[in-house]
């Protein structure tokens, strides 16, 4: 840990630290994921998959990188490459079963979801360790990533 003047206890920013950098891992894995499904989809609602998952990707890279500023100033190091990446990330492996939109929605929906569920395990982990900037942060991306789950979950989505 480098030095800092920020008053959470050094202990507090260390945890804290370690739990940004496995949410960054998981956020520049769907990041990675996003652009795999905006590259590889087809059919009829290829425009509309296309640029709906260009837009969810602007977000994404602005997660990314609050995740990894927010270790920084707490005194640690980010650990962003794409080794580093494969090693810690939980989200599953991107996997559609073909290249036609409604498979590539299922299977980014998956991760968006999976993201969203390691995003409020961040705001209850750093609520527990008293530091609320870091679990405003996470509250931010949850609240984003749900609405972009809720956007691609609509295209295959049908009335009851």
């Amino acid at each position: 840990m480098y030095a800092t003047k920020n008053d959470l206890p050094e202990a507090t920013r260390a945890k804290v630290v370690e739990l940004l950098n496995l949410r960054l891992a998981d956020a520049i894995d769907l990041q990675t994921q996003t652009k795999q499904a905006h590259w590889n989809v087809r059919g009829p609602n290829f425009i509309a998959l296309h640029e709906l998952f260009d837009k969810i990707n602007e977000d994404v890279e602005e997660y990314v990188d609050l995740i990894a500023e927010r270790a920084v100033q707490l005194g640690g190091s980010v650990l962003g490459t794409a080794r580093s990446v494969a090693k810690r990330t939980t989200l599953p492996e991107y996997q559609p079963a073909s290249d036609r939109g409604h498979d590539h929605v299922v299977a980014y929906a998956t991760a968006l979801a999976s993201f969203g569920k390691v995003a409020r395990q961040g705001i209850d982990a750093a609520s527990e360790w008293r530091d609320a900037d870091t679990a405003d942060l996470f509250t931010e991306v949850s609240r984003g990533v749900d609405k972009w789950l809720w956007m691609v979950e609509a295209h295959v989505q049908t009335d009851r």
